[in-house]
């Protein structure tokens, strides 16, 4: 596991970057985060990016990214992808999963006990892009994120519609209710809308790009119509989880909504714990 303080992760940030641009991780020019949260309580986060199945090729820049931000927000984010480091989790407030492709075959049955024993004792769990890509394999994992994966679209620019009963959520608040915005779309095989405990963030209009992808086309892809929600929140078995679809590239997470997007989602999943570590 890479374990680094903010100070210190700043400085691992710019060797994971090295070699990129700066317009390679900016997806809008002239967008200049000055975002600040004022929540304070976030310390220690783990950013966890073992795959199973496909593996996004950006993913060590990825969690550069993360690094970094979390150095801004004086938030450690230690990188791990050694399962083996679910026994340290006590360690941790709040987990990552970047793009865990079937994360069921990724743990095995003790890590998964951990897992769920560290969130049912008030850890938060945050999924970036593929964390709800095939994770059949773990029924529990599934049941957590409310669905599975279908298809995608490629990387455009798409309109966001802010949830109307969610607007004031800090994660989307100030952004709504819609804006145009460039990442690609994952078309999931059902809508996570009135599950249990689950408040959606934001939905793509499907009307503003094509949902699906021509290698998908041909392989029984499908949109998913007026109700394509992208970002959701979940209360679920006395947790709290957050899901997001971007994340597939750096360039679809930073920029000013990516930032806050990401920093007050983290803040959420912890902040009605009374056992933070």
């Amino acid at each position: 596991m890479i374990s680094v303080s903010p100070i210190i992760g700043t400085l691992l940030t710019g060797l994971l970057l090295l070699g990129s641009t700066t317009c390679n991780l900016v997806a809008h020019d002239g967008e200049d985060d000055k975002y600040k949260s004022k929540n304070a309580k976030l310390q220690r986060v783990l950013i966890f990016s073992k795959t199973a199945w496909y593996r996004h090729p950006a993913l060590p820049e990825l969690n550069g990214f993360l690094v970094r931000l979390g150095a801004k927000h004086n938030i450690q984010m230690d990188v791990t992808e050694s399962p083996e480091d679910f026994s340290r989790l006590n360690n941790y407030q709040a987990i990552i999963f970047s793009s865990t492709t079937d994360i069921g075959k990724t743990l095995n049955e003790q890590q998964r006990k951990q897992l769920k024993d560290w969130y049912h004792a008030g850890g938060g769990i945050m999924g970036l892009h593929a964390a709800a890509v095939h994770h059949n394999t773990w029924p529990w994992w599934t049941e957590l994120v409310g669905c599975g994966f279908n298809s995608d679209s490629e990387f455009v620019k798409a309109k966001l519609i802010v949830d109307k009963k969610n607007k004031n959520h800090p994660a989307v608040k100030g952004f709504g209710p819609t804006f145009d915005y460039t990442a690609d779309w994952t078309n999931h095989d059902k809508s996570v809308t009135g599950l249990s405990g689950v408040r959606v963030l934001l939905r793509v209009d499907e009307k503003s790009y094509d949902p699906v992808r021509d290698a998908f086309k041909t392989r029984g892809g499908k949109p998913m119509g007026i109700d394509h929600p992208v970002s959701w929140i979940r209360e679920f078995e006395g947790g709290r989880f957050f899901y997001t679809e971007l994340g597939h590239e750096v360039k679809s997470l930073d920029t000013k909504f990516g930032h806050q997007h990401l920093i007050e989602g983290l803040h959420w999943i912890i902040e009605s714990n009374s056992k933070n570590k």
